[in-house]
């Protein structure tokens, strides 16, 4: 009996070390894996090159290939498929761990930096207030390295559309630790240098290491709580929209997001009947000016951000102008992540491959396009009560996928004024809509990615670029004062112009 129970413990502890992120894995395993991660997105994803050359894309994989002869644990393997993944530049792209290594993760018990931390005017700083770093400390090292090359080692794990940074900034704003393990390894403890607010004296202190738990326990107090929560928050129906009236020439729509179903649910129904009685009102009572704030709006449903839309538009529009994916028939289906046994996924799959073909009938230049049957080109009106005075809205590094399209078409009218922050979401386009799942078989890594290309019905403006967010006319953030009481400087912004104006 002791034999077989000492055997048995044997068995469990290797059993889960065996689940361990920093367990060892082969190079054979590694080049495998990556091959079909290669594969994956050559076959079915459309946005491969839409930030990218080709020879950008072989450029990174070739440096893969060369960082597995390097390399020797799943983390390391894990390390590199993010930064591929990331490299494409979607914010729809992800990159997952299985649930095994993921619980094993949050039950450490150490090896975590202790304290959120925030990007306000250009520092970093301690978002986290009766700690052993004061609140609003500047960061400048840890273990000896520049905050600002750690920022840049940890921005893999986090997907923006393009070139973007700011949506990474915000991301950081709640992992940065579990990204920091994640790259470097656990930590016993972290030799910290800063600065004290009002201070130019650097001070140099070691923290003792946290558990994973411990740090998400500070997080969830984090001192910018009262501004920044709502994103963090899974809201309710009466959370995610709202108005007032400022005075009597300005009122303002918030939108926190367009998650309430599509045409056929309750809760887009509701949200309809509001738009309808806010804006009849905003017409009978003549108001000039209207700020429309869409700054925790990370996306949503269909149509909830195009009958927005409609109030706030003075010409007809689409939701796009050229959507296509680029493929006939789902690709790799031996490793799409679908729960059906193999040998009968191709029955399942054929079934998929039909709707595709039907909402992407036209084939150019090896790409599937949608044509004017589809509900995406509908050419779509403005509401009779659509607003016609000064509309000025405010973005922030949040605002993504059905928020920034909705954001971007706004952008582009002749009344907007944007003000506010770079959105993690494009402005002519990104990849959306669809997502795909692949499984990687020796990792078991989940990657996906959405597979439609979209071109976004908005104008061209001198100041929106290429493969960045939508880049507002007045760039706001929050200032050091303002994050110390908790104001908000870009509505306090806003309402200082209208005044002006």
């Amino acid at each position: 009996m002791k034999t077989l129970s000492t055997t048995l413990l044997l068995f469990i502890s290797l059993f889960t070390f065996a689940q361990h992120i920093d367990e060892p894995m082969s190079s054979k395993k590694m080049k495998k894996d990556l091959e079909v991660f290669k594969q994956t997105r050559i076959k079915a994803n459309s946005g491969l090159y839409k930030y990218r050359t080709e020879a950008q894309i072989d450029s990174i994989y070739q440096w893969a290939e060369t960082e597995i002869e390097q390399s020797s644990t799943y983390l390391d393997f894990y390390n590199i498929i993010c930064q591929l993944t990331d490299f494409e530049g979607s914010l729809h792209n992800d990159t997952s761990l299985p649930d095994k290594y993921f619980d094993n993760l949050k039950a450490e018990s150490s090896g975590y930096f202790p304290y959120p931390i925030k990007w306000i005017e250009g520092k970093w700083r301690i978002n986290f207030e009766g700690g052993e770093l004061p609140l609003g400390a500047e960061l400048l090292e840890i273990n000896g390295e520049p905050i600002l090359d750690v920022i840049e080692n940890l921005y893999k794990y986090s997907n923006t559309d393009g070139d973007n940074l700011t949506g990474k900034r915000i991301d950081l704003r709640a992992y940065f630790s579990e990204y920091y393990r994640l790259h470097y390894g656990q930590k016993k403890d972290f030799r910290v240098t800063f600065k004290r607010l009002n201070s130019n004296s650097e001070i140099t202190k070691t923290l003792e290491s946290v558990s994973n738990s411990e740090y998400y326990k500070n997080f969830r107090a984090l001192y910018s709580k009262p501004l920044d929560q709502v994103y963090y928050t899974n809201l309710n129906e009466h959370q995610k929209y709202g108005f007032k009236q400022v005075d009597s020439f300005t009122g303002v729509l918030t939108i926190h997001s367009f998650s309430m179903g599509n045409e056929n649910s309750d809760e887009h129904k509701t949200y309809a009947a509001f738009l309808d009685s806010i804006f009849t009102k905003v017409k009978k009572d003549k108001l000039k000016n209207l700020i429309v704030d869409v700054r925790q709006n990370g996306g949503g449903d269909d149509p909830n951000d195009l009958l927005t839309y409609s109030y706030l538009s003075q010409r007809n529009f689409q939701e796009n102008k050229e959507a296509w994916i680029s493929f006939r028939k789902i690709p790799l289906i031996r490793y799409y992540d679908i729960w059906i046994p193999k040998l009968i996924r191709p029955l399942v799959v054929g079934g998929h491959n039909r709707q595709l073909q039907e909402i992407f009938p036209l084939e150019k230049d090896g790409k599937y396009y949608q044509d004017e049957t589809s509900k995406d080109h509908q050419v779509r009106q403005p509401n009779e009560n659509a607003f016609t005075g000064q509309i000025y809205l405010l973005t922030s590094p949040a605002v993504a996928s059905a928020g920034s399209l909705f954001a971007a078409m706004v952008a582009g009218n002749e009344n907007t004024i944007t003000l506010g922050e770079e959105t993690i979401g494009g402005y002519y386009g990104h990849n959306g809509h669809t997502p795909f799942d692949y499984v990687l078989p020796k990792s078991k890594l989940a990657t996906s990615f959405s597979i439609v290309n979209l071109e976004q019905d908005v104008p061209e403006k001198s100041n929106q670029i290429y493969g960045r967010g939508i880049i507002p006319d007045h760039k706001v953030s929050q200032s050091l004062e303002d994050f110390l009481t908790n104001e908000d400087t870009q509505m306090k912004f806003t309402l200082e112009l209208l005044e002006k104006r």
